[in-house]
């Protein structure tokens, strides 16, 4: 570019900071056959200055640090040439010069791994492997705790700058350089995923991210994939302005019409890692069964876990007694044994390492996606009847009231008395044993039961955040296809667990504090102002007041209370949920909102959710049991690999809500036409979205496809009313629909409304409402601005609810 940088560039200013050779200016130099003027560089003191300044030395830097005018620059000019003609210097960025295998000081870099210690490592994004050999690891220094925006991670492309501060001998082995985030370029990018579409000389492929453009595949890199197979690409070629990506197939998934490439779309959309490395796997098959070595033997007390029917995995035994000490009558002894995954799953190893990538297992209606191997998770830590196994036990103390008076956590061996459902369980003490329960009502399930009594006044008096919204279960047939739907029902089996298991949870948060060992805590913050302002808007027209700014879980349960048994009961308790804050892991404790827990950590299921490890680790080491617990210099690291699984968890929530999405919408494409009774669960400027009720499946109703009127948004009543006639169609609604169209591959339906709306005020033309109409578009305004997507309205739901048992996302 003629003219050179402005006065105030970058580059001007970078070579302000580069200091002046020391090259005495007075020295004469004879005219060379390169025709230098006396006193310009040498080839050699060029070479210098360069391999001192890697990456930031330019022409225009080297001509200032030399004072190099005029005719000079030109001399210059070609010596540069040469030098990166011959090899001896190589351009960057910027125009810049740097020795052949050196790494400027501000580059571009993908983070690859964690190394043992759980520290980033990354290699530069533009390396010669096949002239400067391997790539050079560089160590991502931990972000300041205060930094804002988003945080390097596995996967990410960065721009780094590299830090002077470390010698080499301080680095983890096999590292070159220490460098400082200075912003993260590229999120890892989405899966590359789609349909084949066979076309003259290979393909192109429909992606399943709608926002994607096709990607095209040559014919000899199909892998053998035929028209309408789902599969999943390697990218070779980014697009330019006027090209298409090209790619070649990484794996065929198979037709779409198969149940295991509807939830292979989830994994590969939201980058699940499904597969383990080489490495984790052979930590899992040469893992040796724990021994009694520093375990207290607890074989004796009969243990139980109780769990789903189908459940493989067992990470948590419970047991119960009443308490024999005279000044605690009516009080009893908890005891939760869990799992003692930090046994076999050591910090920075490879299965640790992988354990971490994935955050948490992801459960789908066709398969598992587990956080650990199978060899670890299905057998050396599941719990299984019978057979000695390892644990972490918390022995807690509660008085009549359900107070917690004291704990104490062991490492154990146990042995479990019996593998128990949930509803085996609650048959047993309902008058109905079976030959396995049969013995173990007094003895056992009794006392449980009796405890869950007394937790459950404790539980009352707390009063958390009692929301009532039932969660739907997809059945599947033999074949892998859905057979219907049901909503389980909730038992006090179900109930006894939770609560058990929040108390074990308060106990591990607490030890560590009176131990000031960092741990990674499970917060929950309350409401925001602009949230509570909307529900109250809502509240309002149903004549109920809404809870003010610092209101207790108590005063939303005030507003459930009064709705129980109406109509509005179902909708309200929805939109309660959707005013909620996220839950998240984080070392910065704010207290459980939701739970109306001062303290809260997750330590009861180390199995499935890598933040209860990293509890269990901080444990070990807070109690001095054992050489396995959470190293100190991962405390300053605690801050990144909580959002890191918190992330994961918004992933794998994603991911399980659109892969039944999915697998409904598959279901029902047979029957476009039919009508259903459904709720109106959404309400947005662009129309409905509706629940079905037999199935809970969503689908949306598009404003224009409602009738003839203009219909207006009012956003506080959640509601589309006729600006003429007044007819209102209001989250929540009772509704009839008939089915138009399903699109199983994006998991979308789209409905017809049969019902007519409730009577209501016209809105007229004024107000500041948004405006649609039925049957198209008002006079003068453009078609094509009213869209079948969006958001679903009546505040957005932010999957923050501390509802859910033991398997929930409390």
């Amino acid at each position: 570019m003629q003219g050179g940088s402005p006065p105030h560039s970058k580059a001007s200013s970078l070579a302000r900071r580069i200091p002046t050779p020391s090259v005495p200016r007075t020295t004469i130099r004879p005219k060379t056959s390169d025709d230098r003027a006396p006193g310009f560089p040498s080839r050699d003191e060029i070479i210098a200055f360069i391999a001192e300044h890697p990456g930031e030395a330019g022409k225009r830097e080297l001509a200032r640090a030399f004072r190099i005018s005029g005719a000079g620059r030109i001399t210059l000019k070609r010596i540069l040439k040469e030098l990166e003609a011959e090899g001896i210097v190589q351009r960057g960025r910027g125009k810049r010069f740097s020795e052949p295998g050196t790494l400027p000081d501000v580059t571009v870099v993908n983070v690859i791994e964690r190394d043992r210690d759980g520290e980033l490592l990354a290699e530069p994004a533009e390396w010669d492997d096949e002239e400067f050999g391997p790539p050079p690891r560089v160590l991502i220094l931990p972000e300041d705790r205060k930094a804002r925006g988003p945080q390097a991670g596995v996967g990410d492309r960065v721009l780094v700058r590299i830090s002077d501060d470390h010698d080499e001998e301080d680095l983890p082995s096999g590292c070159k350089h220490a460098a400082r985030v200075i912003k993260v370029l590229d999120k890892k990018p989405a899966a590359a995923l789609g349909l084949v579409r066979i076309v003259t000389g290979g393909a192109r492929i429909i992606p399943v991210d709608k926002k994607g453009r096709e990607i095209v595949v040559a014919e000899a890199d199909l892998k053998g994939a035929v028209e309408g197979d789902l599969v999943a690409l390697d990218i070779e070629r980014m697009p330019t302005r006027i090209g298409l990506m090209r790619a070649k197939v990484r794996d065929v998934l198979g037709s779409l019409a198969s149940e295991k490439a509807v939830s292979m779309v989830a994994i590969h959309t939201h980058q699940i890692p499904h597969i383990f490395p080489v490495a984790a796997l052979h930590d899992a098959e040469t893992a040796e069964p724990a021994t009694m070595k520093g375990r207290e033997d607890w074989r004796h007390l009969p243990l139980v876990t109780i769990d789903p029917p189908d459940a493989k995995d067992h990470d948590d035994a419970v047991h119960a007694e009443p308490d024999t000490d005279p000044d605690n009558a009516g009080g009893w002894v908890v005891t939760v044994a869990i799992a003692d995954v930090a046994a076999y799953v050591r910090p920075g190893t490879a299965i640790d390492r992988e354990a971490l990538h994935r955050g948490n297992s992801v459960y789908f209606p066709d398969r598992v996606v587990p956080m650990l191997p199978e060899r670890i998770s299905n057998d050396l830590c599941s719990l299984k009847e019978l057979v000695d196994r390892p644990a972490i036990a918390v022995r807690m103390i509660f008085d009549k009231t359900g107070r917690k008076r004291a704990h104490g956590f062991h490492r154990i061996m146990m042995r479990s008395a019996a593998k128990l459902a949930y509803a085996q369980a609650q048959a047993a003490i309902d008058g109905r044993p079976d030959d396995k329960t049969e013995t173990l009502v007094e003895g056992v399930l009794r006392p449980l039961y009796g405890a869950y009594e007394c937790l459950k006044r404790g539980r009352d008096n707390r009063e958390p955040l009692d929301l009532d919204l039932p969660e739907r279960k997809i059945l599947l047939k033999p074949d892998g296809t859905v057979d219907r739907v049901i909503v389980p029902e909730r038992l006090d089996a179900h109930k006894l667990i939770e609560e058990m298991m929040i108390m074990a949870n308060v106990a591990a948060a607490e030890t560590l504090e009176k131990h000031r060992v960092p741990l990674l805590y499970r917060i929950h913050d309350a409401p925001s102002i602009e949230k509570l302002q909307a529900l109250k808007d809502f509240l309002a027209t149903l004549n109920l007041t809404a809870p003010k700014v610092g209101a207790k879980p108590s005063h939303f349960n005030q507003i459930l209370a009064k709705v129980v048994d109406t109509p509005n009961q179902g909708l309200v308790n929805e939109v309660v949920l959707r005013s909620q804050a996220q839950a998240e892991y984080n070392p910065q404790n704010i207290g459980h909102f939701g739970l109306n827990l001062r303290r809260y950590a997750h330590f009861t299921s180390p199995i499935r959710r890598y933040a209860d490890l990293i509890v269990h680790r901080a444990l070990i080491r807070a109690l001095g049991l054992g050489p396995d617990g959470l190293p100190e210099t991962w405390d300053q690291k605690l801050e990144a690999i909580g959002g890191e699984i918190s992330a994961a968890e918004r992933r794998a929530m994603m991911a399980e809500r659109e892969t039944i999405d999915r697998l409904i919408a598959r279901w029902l494409v047979d029957r476009i036409g039919a009508t259903f009774l459904a709720r109106i669960s959404g309400v947005t400027k662009a129309g409905l979205f509706v629940r079905l009720n037999d199935t809970g499946a969503d689908g949306f109703i598009p404003a224009a496809t409602l009738g003839a009127d203009y219909f207006a948004y009012d956003e506080a009543t959640h509601a589309l009313i006729g600006r003429q006639s007044g007819e209102t169609f209001r989250l929540g609604d009772r509704v009839e629909v008939k089915l138009v169209e399903a699109q199983p591959f994006a998991g979308a339906m789209r409905f017809e409304m049969l019902s007519q709306g409730s009577a209501g005020k016209p809105m007229g033309r004024g107000g500041s409402v948004d405006r649609l109409r039925r049957g198209g578009p008002p006079k003068g305004v453009k078609s094509g601005g009213v869209r079948s997507g969006g958001s679903k309205s009546g505040g957005s739901k932010s999957g923050g609810s501390p509802k859910g048992g033991k398997r929930g996302g409390r």
